[in-house]
């Protein structure tokens, strides 16, 4: 989180991802066409980490429908109605949210009531039996 929405944000939050995901293989990154994604040190970073970039066409809201599902999911379990005392502590709040309770307890039904830790675990398990 950062007080404003610019490419060094979304730099610096892809990099945390590649740094804790390390992907073997290239990865799709989907964005809006946003300023700081279109900007040559986006494009730059993506080439340096075997990231390919995918945008939304222009206005069509349901390329990033994954996207806004998650945000209203935030907003509406955890946010709605709490007041911060500062950026530091919606920082912590949403990253516990994230990381304690969506992606390794929050079951979704698109992926037959697992979470994504479970998803993505039996996913990339039916991947090695191939």
């Amino acid at each position: 989180m950062g007080p404003r929405i610019d490419r060094e944000l979304a730099i610096s939050a892809l990099l945390m991802a590649v740094w804790r995901r390390r992907p073997e293989q290239e990865v799709l990154v989907h964005s809006d066409q946003g300023s700081q994604f279109s900007s040559y040190d986006w494009q730059d970073f993506l080439r340096e980490h075997r990231l390919k970039g995918s945008m939304s066409r222009r206005g069509n809201c349901h390329d990033n429908a994954v996207a806004e599902s998650f945000f209203q999911l935030l907003k509406r379990e955890r946010i709605r109605r709490k007041t911060y005392t500062d950026r530091e502590e919606a920082r912590q709040d949403v990253f516990n949210y994230i990381e304690m309770f969506y992606n390794p307890k929050r079951r979704h039904s698109f992926n037959n009531g697992l979470s994504p830790v479970e998803c993505e675990k039996q996913y990339f398990e039916r991947l090695k039996s191939v």
